[in-house]
């Protein structure tokens, strides 16, 4: 198993604990399709981890791969006058992983993590792990639990 994946799984298990159990998927999983492709599951099952930045302060959103963020919505929820998708350098600065890889929760910083309500409709969603290519299952109210989430309906 991939290093960074090994040690996402380890901080799931000390901070929450979580026994995550992460699947390796060396054609990558970049992309919600990708995902839901190598896993065999549906696009709505993906839990795609999307930085924003609002008014200055990142905030993590965990959407389903079928959905696409409003980024009014979410100025609306956040009572922010702007928002925006971060940049690489800021994903990195706000989560520690890279993008295409960040898991819904560990995060090295303490960004706000708003999970789409959508999500909430299946017994388990998949997100990554940490890589690209490493996805791990979930059910996602100890998803919401474990990231201290707050639903939302962000999405349009």
């Amino acid at each position: 198993m991939d290093e960074r994946a090994a040690a996402f799984r380890r901080e799931a298990a000390d901070r929450y604990g979580l026994s995550i159990e992460v699947e390796q998927f060396p054609e990558g999983t970049e992309t919600a399709a990708e995902a839901a492709d190598v896993v065999g599951c549906t696009l709505a099952q993906i839990a795609s981890s999307l930085v924003f930045v609002a008014d200055g302060t990142p905030v993590v959103v965990v959407t389903s791969g079928a959905n696409r963020v409003d980024e009014g919505r979410l100025a609306a929820f956040l009572d922010a006058t702007d928002v925006r998708m971060a940049s690489t350098g800021e994903v990195t600065e706000a989560t520690g992983y890279s993008v295409g890889g960040v898991p819904p929760f560990c995060h090295d910083g303490d960004p706000a993590v708003l999970v789409d309500e959508t999500l909430l409709d299946h017994e388990t969603v998949w997100a990554a792990a940490g890589t690209p290519e490493t996805l791990f299952p979930v059910a996602p109210d100890r998803l919401v639990e474990a990231a201290n989430a707050t639903p939302v309906e962000v999405t349009g």
